[in-house]
Order: structure tokens, then C-alpha cells, then sequence
């Protein structure tokens, strides 16, 4: 049953609906921005309505199958760990897309609320938003760039390990959280990566 559930989620995650709305609209969003299939990018190509769709349906595709989970059994302990992780798998390797899937940031707030009543995705919001904040403070540059979202969506889920440790989640939770970061790190290595790159060469 946890194999089921868990290829269940896998498979909702992995619904590309923000790079579909693109299609219909007549734009692939592989050759917008930084080519990524998300929402954001979907909002660049076709506008605020499309973005949002985009926004809650990758969102959706994260929250619904926890929330059917979550009043049974296989919530507690360990058998929730497969099935957490599956929908923000889907969406950072979609077989749709043959593998190459989006940066799954929605889906992630998506899977956070269901598991915790929102607790945890709003505390990631608030913790993005203050970073969002001071950076906006000190380099005074708006909108910032592609590889300072990219390290901000890092160091934010690397930084919810407090509030998690703090709060005394399970150590399953804590699982969840570890390869949630671990994907959030891949999907975001080449902003990563250009960032240490810049940060290198003004030191040299």
C-alpha cells in the first residue's frame, strides 16, 4: 500500500500543469528565462492569471495527496517519509518531461502545509520573506537576480532545520526535510554555481 501511495504521489507531482498552460497559450516555457517549467516562468510568458493557475495547481499537485494521507495510518512514522517526498520528486523529474522537471518550490509549500496544518509553509514563507527583505536592503536591487532567488530558496529550507529542531518535529519529519533539501539544491545547482562563480571571481 505505501508502494501505491507513494507512486500515487510521485505521479500527481509530476503533472507539469504550469508548462501545459504555457502549450495552451502558445509558449514554451523552455525558452523563457531560465527555462524552467515552473509557475514563475509562466507568469513571464502569459501574465499574472496564467502564473497564479500555474501557482496553486503545482501547489495542489503537493497538498492533495498528503491531505488523503494524512488521516490514516501511514502518516505516522516512517511510512510518511516515501510518500512526502514522492510529489516534489515528480515535479524536479517528471517523466513528462522526460526527467528534466521544474524547480519545485510550489509543490513543496504544497507538501509542508498538508503535513503540518500550513505550520512549516508559513514559516518557510516568513523565513523567505525576511531574507527577501534584507537583501532587498542591502544590494537595493529589485527585482533581484536568477542566482540570489535560486540561493535564497536554498539557505531558506536550510534555515527551516531550526524552526523544525526548535519545534521538536519527528525525526521523520525531519527526513522529509533533508531530501526535500537535497532537491531543492539540484533543482537550484546552476543558479547555485553561477553565484559561487560571481562570488569568486570579485574575490580574485
Amino acid at each position: 500500500m505505501i508502494i501505491l501511495l507513494t507512486v500515487g504521489s510521485f505521479l500527481s507531482g509530476s503533472l507539469m500543469f504550469s508548462y501545459w498552460l504555457g502549450l495552451i497559450a502558445k509558449k514554451n516555457l523552455r525558452h523563457v528565462g531560465d527555462g524552467n517549467p515552473g509557475a514563475l516562468n509562466l507568469w513571464k510568458a502569459s501574465g499574472y492569471k496564467h502564473g497564479i493557475a500555474g501557482v496553486v495547481l503545482d501547489f495542489l499537485k503537493g497538498y492533495l495527496p498528503l491531505l488523503a494521507v494524512t488521516s490514516t495510518d501511514y502518516s505516522n512514522g516512517v511510512h510518511i517519509i516515501p510518500i512526502a517526498i514522492a510529489p516534489i520528486a515528480g515535479h524536479a523529474f517528471s517523466p513528462f518531461l522526460l526527467g528534466r522537471g521544474g524547480k519545485a518550490i510550489a509543490v513543496t509549500f504544497g507538501v509542508w502545509s498538508a503535513l503540518t496544518g500550513f505550520e512549516v509553509s508559513l514559516a518557510y514563507a516568513v523565513i523567505l520573506a525576511l531574507m527577501l527583505a534584507v537583501t532587498r536592503v542591502i544590494n537595493k536591487r529589485w527585482p533581484m537576480s536568477i542566482e540570489a532567488g535560486g540561493l535564497q530558496v536554498v539557505s531558506g529550507m536550510l534555515l527551516l532545520f531550526v524552526y523544525l529542531y526548535l519545534r521538536m518535529f519527528s525525526a521523520a519529519m525531519l527526513c522529509v526535510w533533508f531530501v526535500n533539501l537535497l532537491i531543492l539544491v539540484y533543482t537550484h545547482r546552476f543558479e547555485m554555481a553561477n553565484w559561487l562563480r560571481r562570488m569568486f571571481s570579485k574575490g580574485a
